[in-house]
């Protein structure tokens, strides 16, 4: 008989532990931990036949067929997925309740099976009176996918077997039922282990396309144990956007293209549209006021515009405030004593708040100009020229330095209307196509930008 093993597993981020904790050591949570028991199988040793018959290939031994992808004519969901999904991929697709992760997927599917693609849809959370409610209202109610409710994944992937379909959806991992582990509920660690491997046996096995919807914690991480990030080959986070009502899908790991790649879609009535033109939008709703300022990041292949803001005023309180999000808390910190050592400006006393528009995440050092530019815009209360993008990186010894991969940033600005650059004296690939070209040598130029 199958001992049972009691372990207490975090409901917030999946971390276990042997006994109860009240603090979580992963996501310092408190009171989050449940218990449940596991079925702890026997192990059996393998036979030695077995064992001693294993053959070991060289790399010339081993064939590679090349398979083509699966294009489902969806723009931005393609440039993210690395050029289609690739034939035994296994994808999940997380995010926020209510953010459209059903309605992305019911559309892919579409899309999919309008190109002599065979796709299964699973929904083990909605009926299928509420899908076909979706489908109709998304105008893809004639649409060549299969759908079913099934919940229980040993017949989902019986199902699978039987009838190899080119793509299955599974909307969501948690919902499902794992028969074989009965002393556990479903969407518990033990469950979403057990599902994540059978599903990762059947896509590579039976080179089927899985595509998975996941659930989130409260700090925005996917929920669950890590080793689901692991088991996987791509992890898609479908993020909201309140400023441009948008839906940002960011590829966070790909084994089959780029990481950090996004897609921009807009949710209305019919369901999820594309935005090929996110930076026109940026452009459109740019603030022309004392603290904001344009910059360019790279989004994997993608140069996108973002605006960033800061505000700074005189701390009434004994230690000045820096909240800060969308940049590194340390970068910003980082440019207001580079500004404050050279410049003579008292930053240290004031309280600085700074955010990206937009719900990006930026990391490169060639924002740096724009966080300086943007921190004096809101210190003296002068507003930089409109349609002013900056692109450079500060060293600590004051010194403005190009960054190393400009031009793409360069035409993209240009493109979507941007008519003065503020930059290095040292970047030279595209500085011709603007109307005015700011090059600063020092962070002692910056003041040159705001007379008096």
């Amino acid at each position: 008989m199958a001992k049972q093993k009691t372990i207490f597993f975090c409901t917030n981020c999946g971390q276990e532990s042997a006994r109860w904790i009240g603090c979580c050591t992963q996501c310092n949570e408190w009171n989050t931990y449940t218990e449940f028991k596991e079925a702890k199988n026997p192990k059996k040793s393998a036979p030695l036949n077995k064992v001693s018959s294993t053959v070991m290939h060289s790399l010339n031994e081993i064939s590679t067929e090349q398979f083509p992808r699966f294009i489902s004519g969806i723009d931005e969901w393609d440039r993210v997925s690395g050029g289609g999904i690739l034939p035994g991929a296994f994808i999940i697709l997380t995010g926020d309740p209510g953010v459209g992760k059903s309605t992305l997927l019911l559309q892919l599917g579409h899309a999919l099976s309008t190109n002599d693609k065979t796709v299964f849809y699973f929904s083990s959370e909605e009926s299928l009176q509420q899908v076909k409610n979706r489908a109709t209202r998304i105008g893809i109610a004639h649409t060549a996918m299969q759908f079913s409710d099934q919940t229980h994944l040993e017949t989902i992937i019986a199902i699978a077997k039987e009838q190899k379909p080119h793509i299955m959806i599974i909307d969501s991992i948690q919902s499902c039922i794992v028969e074989s582990d009965e002393y556990s509920f479903p969407g518990t660690v033990g469950q979403l282990k057990t599902a994540a491997f059978e599903l990762m046996r059947l896509a590579k096995e039976n080179n089927i396309a899985i595509i998975i919807t996941g659930h989130i914690t409260k700090d925005g991480t996917m929920a669950g144990p890590k080793v689901l990030e692991h088991m996987v080959d791509a992890v898609f986070y479908l993020q909201g956007d309140d400023r441009f009502e948008t839906r940002i899908l960011r590829a966070v790991k790909n084994r089959f293209g780029t990481i950090n790649e996004i897609g921009f879609f807009q949710m209305n009535a019919d369901g999820m549209s594309q935005v090929s033109d996110i930076n026109a939008l940026v452009i459109q709703n740019a603030s022309i006021s004392p603290g904001a300022s344009l910059i360019c990041s790279m989004e994997g292949t993608r140069p996108v515009l973002v605006e960033v803001q800061a505000l700074c005023i005189e701390s009434k309180f004994g230690t000045p405030q820096r909240v800060i999000s969308g940049l590194d808390h340390k970068r910003v910190v980082l440019v207001a004593a580079i500004l404050e050592k050279y410049l003579r400006i008292k930053l240290s006393s004031q309280d600085i708040f700074f955010k990206v528009t937009g719900g990006f995440t930026v990391k490169e050092t060639g924002s740096d100009l724009g966080i300086a530019l943007a921190l004096l815009s809101s210190y003296l209360q002068k507003a930089l020229p409109p349609h002013t993008m900056a692109l450079g990186e500060m060293s600590l010894t004051g010194h403005i330095k190009p960054i190393s991969s400009s031009e793409k940033q360069l035409l993209e600005a240009h493109k979507f209307g941007i008519k003065n650059l503020i930059t290095s004296h040292k970047t030279v690939a595209g500085k011709n196509k603007f109307e005015t070209v700011t090059g600063l040598r020092s962070v002692y130029d910056l003041v040159a930008i705001f007379p008096e």
